[in-house]
């Protein structure tokens, strides 16, 4: 039987086992009513896909369109969807409808479901056919892993029965056609695994930004909703104000060391600012990045702090700059920000929509055109992770600032070094701010000998030359030591400092710690007027937002009139050493290698502050054990500090600070790192500790090239370690109170009471209230999220138990009813957590607790 598309003039014969082009359905449309109906044909829906890609393409500036989208881009980016052109997909995609024509049943009904089990779904099936037409060196595997990963098809081909045999594969050949003529393009050549990543990530992201809600109506027209749609998703070319001085940005005039910087990278390369805690890295970065951007040498910006703990205030520092360097009219006058809710502007449609994986701002955040997120986000742009090429196409072009690299951890550098060049590749500026780098760290980073030793120091490799300018410090710090062993000696010298009137930081290296310590203190100081305070990570964002806004002010400049009023101790983790502007009396710290240690004191007398107290000196506390009782026996004199550090590394720590009674700064800083670090060959005990850590280090460093290796199935993001941890961890959804199955506003769904008591309906249908609100409520839960451990944790449950979550927040793969990835517990009114059904043996090791004033607890059961 001869038959003939309705786009296009290709005629071809096929049996009566298939759908025609425009039967052929890409979308299903979900109506507020919770009716199904058709959407976008494949054809259509492709077509607006690879218009999207063609316009984001035209956008970017010529020297990285030159370098990374040949011609033809746009037609690699349309074929994405090729594959569901498929029986198997089609059965899918109508058995979702409300009501499915007979005529159309009666051709797909016999097809499998099983397709995303089997080969991957309809992903594998554009592989396969792009493979059949040879359309090119690495285009057939770009369409396949669209959706994050390769799929496996095995020995299937293109003309294999399953997937409809030679009469599908001839609409899939002719849709092909079709699209090479509506976009005017053929196939590239591609050059190299980079650029196929880059158009990779175009692919996934136009995919993305086609899939949105303003295409959902087949029967409106989508082609003058291109541009509205990229813009919706954030793609909007930033308006930068030029020939602003350092002073108009930012309010004061440069500090030599910010001079040199900014001068120096005046040019796409790699340049390592190595100072003290307070010279101010963080302006002299952004300033260097302002003048990229000013001149178009940058497409935008993205910040990478150490990890999620960081400080909202970061966050706002880089908001001000960008208020102060962009047109007011802007649409980016706000980064997108990993705690904040700016990110919430970006619509659009499959993963990136809520309940999708990447609807998480911490994810989604790196494609924005300025962004504040994790190095480990920007990490992943070089593993083979799931969508690890979405954040390579997210930085290319960009000014990349990686703030607090340290050298303490050695997998995280293995992978970094590999970031940086990868960066290179495509055509960022790297700029790498630290306190504590070794030369050899410093090396790597940079791929060259480095021969100055000064400190501070800026290094800069642009062209394939070295520079290295030695920077005079301004100031020296004396700062004395003192080593206690005994906690309860520094106990109570912390509540005699603050009953005097001063502020005083105690830094543990485990939450646990911390609470401990906290509780203690807290129970001492509540009859002696002392105020106290809880930072640290295990805290839903909205207590912790609320907890860190109050004690960093306190602690900051803002809060210098109140210092005067009473003492205050402030508890917490390594959230306190990272990028917070706070100003101590005292700090107390628990031993932690020389990296942080230094982190930690960079916030003691960090500024001239008048209303100081007059007995304050400039001191530290450590708090660590002998060092040969250490030797002999790390894990009970070092304690839980030896879980999160290197038994080895913490020895040679505490064997450089013992013999230290004051330290200068920034004098000292390279001697200390240098001395901690040096390479030795050791005896005894620490040498059993030294092959320990080198044997981890190996394994780590294996694993992190392993990851770098694009064969294979791509891993999910929380399978991959880039941190220097044996932990797993999970994420806790926390609520008090939740109601099944009610009736709000003629909807169907679920009323959540949150941590703060806040109750929101959440439909079971997302789209009821519309999308700007189904983002609204998605985010909503985002805060209310913990990361534990997963070894306390709640227990697991099936994804289809919590099916009314599955619109708002990922749970997992929805065609593989396994395990959710996030677990969900109550919070009782004795702080108690317990499952949904009220049991509180959740845990079958530890009593489960949260509060607004600790946190999350776990508490082993006796």
């Amino acid at each position: 039987m001869l038959r003939r598309t309705k786009k296009g003039n290709t005629s071809f014969q096929e049996h009566d086992t298939s759908l025609l082009l425009d039967q052929c359905l890409a979308k299903t449309w979900k109506q507020a009513d919770g009716r199904v109906l058709k959407g976008r044909d494949v054809y259509s829906h492709c077509l607006i896909v690879g218009q999207v890609g063609q316009v984001l393409v035209e956008k970017m500036p010529a020297w990285l369109r030159e370098a990374f989208f040949p011609s033809g881009s746009a037609l690699v980016v349309a074929c994405h969807d090729d594959g569901k052109v498929s029986p198997t997909f089609q059965r899918k995609i109508y058995s979702n409808l409300t009501q499915t024509p007979i005529e159309i049943w009666s051709v797909i009904q016999d097809a499998t479901l099983d397709e995303n089990k089997l080969w991957g779904g309809h992903a594998g099936v554009s592989q396969v056919t792009l493979e059949a037409i040879k359309a090119g060196k690495c285009i057939p595997e770009i369409a396949g892993q669209h959706h994050g990963w390769s799929p496996n098809i095995g020995a299937r081909q293109a003309r294999s029965e399953v997937f409809g045999g030679e009469t599908w594969l001839a609409q899939r050949i002719i849709l092909i056609e079709d699209l090479k003529q509506a976009l005017n393009q053929d196939f590239p050549v591609i050059e190299s695994d980079l650029q196929a990543k880059v158009i990779a990530g175009l692919t996934t992201v136009a995919d993305w930004i086609g899939s949105g809600s303003l295409f959902d109506n087949p029967m409106e027209d989508w082609h003058p909703k291109i541009q509205q749609a990229i813009e919706d998703a954030g793609f909007i070319q930033p308006k930068i104000q030029s020939q602003l001085t350092f002073e108009e940005i930012f309010g004061f005039l440069p500090r030599e060391a910010q001079s040199q910087l900014f001068e120096l990278a005046s040019q796409p390369g790699v340049y390592v600012l190595e100072a003290p805690m307070g010279l101010g890295k963080t302006e002299a970065a952004l300033y260097a990045a302002y003048r990229l951007l000013e001149q178009g040498k940058a497409t935008g910006l993205y910040f990478a702090l150490p990890t999620q703990l960081t400080s909202e205030k970061i966050h706002e520092r880089v908001s001000q700059f960008l208020q102060a360097i962009l047109e007011k009219n802007s649409f980016h006058a706000s980064p997108i920000l990993l705690h904040g809710q700016a990110w919430l502007k970006q619509q659009m449609g499959e993963d990136a929509a809520p309940g999708g994986e990447w609807f998480s701002q911490g994810k989604k955040g790196i494609l924005a055109p300025f962004a504040v997120g994790t190095i480990d986000q920007a990490l992943m742009a070089v593993l083979h992770v799931k969508h690890g090429f979405v954040r390579t196409f997210g930085l290319a072009g960009k000014v990349v600032i990686l703030d607090e690299v340290h050298t303490y951890d050695a997998y995280t550098g293995t992978v970094m070094d590999e970031l940086v060049a990868a960066l290179r590749k495509l055509h960022c500026t790297v700029i790498i701010l630290s306190a504590t780098l070794t030369q050899e760290r410093r090396q790597a980073l940079l791929k060259t000998p480095v021969e100055e030793e000064a400190y501070p120091l800026i290094s800069g490799l642009s062209n394939n030359t070295l520079k290295e300018i030695a920077i005079e410090p301004t100031e020296k710090k004396m700062v004395a030591i003192k080593i206690e062993s005994n906690s309860d000696v520094a106990i109570e010298e912390a509540l005699t400092r603050a009953e005097q009137g001063q502020q005083i930081l105690w830094i543990e290296n485990t939450v646990a710690q911390a609470q401990e310590r906290f509780l203690t203190l807290s129970a001492r100081a509540s009859g002696l007027g002392i105020e106290t305070g809880l930072l640290h990570s295990r805290f839903t964002q909205t207590h912790r937002q609320i907890n860190e806004e109050k004690w960093v002010t306190l602690f900051g400049k803002a809060g210098w009139p109140q210092r005067k009023q009473t003492g205050r101790i402030l508890v917490g983790t390594q959230v306190l050493e990272q990028s917070l502007d706070i100003d101590a009396d005292i700090l107390i710290t628990r031993l932690a290698p020389t990296d942080m240690i230094l982190q930690r004191l960079g916030r003691l007398w960090r500024h001239e502050n008048p209303h100081r107290h007059s007995n304050a000196k400039q001191e530290a506390w450590i708090i660590a054990p002998d060092l040969q009782a250490a030797i002999e026996n790390p894990d009970k004199h070092f304690g839980n500090s030896a879980k999160v550090y290197s038994p080895y590394v913490l020895c040679r720590t505490l064997e450089v600070w013992q013999t230290q009674d004051q330290v200068g700064l920034p004098h000292d800083i390279r001697a200390l790192i240098e001395a901690t670090y040096q390479k030795r060959t050791e005896s005894g005990k620490l040498a059993t500790y030294l092959h320990d850590i080198q044997k981890k280090r190996n394994t780590l460093r294996s694993l992190a090239l392993q990851g770098m290796s694009a064969i294979g199935r791509a891993k999910p993001d929380e399978a991959v370690t880039t941190r220097y941890s044996d932990q797993e961890t999970v994420e806790v959804l926390l609520f008090r109170q939740i109601e099944l199955n009610q009736i709000h506003q003629k909807q169907k769904g679920t009323w959540l009471t949150f941590s703060d008591n806040h109750r929101e309906f959440y439909p079971h249908n997302g789209r009821a209230f519309g999308h700007q609100k189904w983002r609204e409520l998605s985010a909503k839960l985002q805060m209310n999220l913990v990361k534990v451990a997963s070894h306390t944790a709640p227990n697991s449950v099936l994804q289809s138990s919590l099916g009314w979550l599955k619109d708002y927040i990922y749970l997992g793969h929805p065609d593989e009813n396994t395990d959710a990835k996030v677990r969900v517990a109550l919070i009782r009114d004795d702080d108690q957590l317990c499952a949904l059904d009220g049991n509180t043996q959740i845990n079958d090791k530890y009593q489960l607790s949260y509060n607004d004033w600790l946190g999350y607890q776990s508490q082993k059961n006796t």
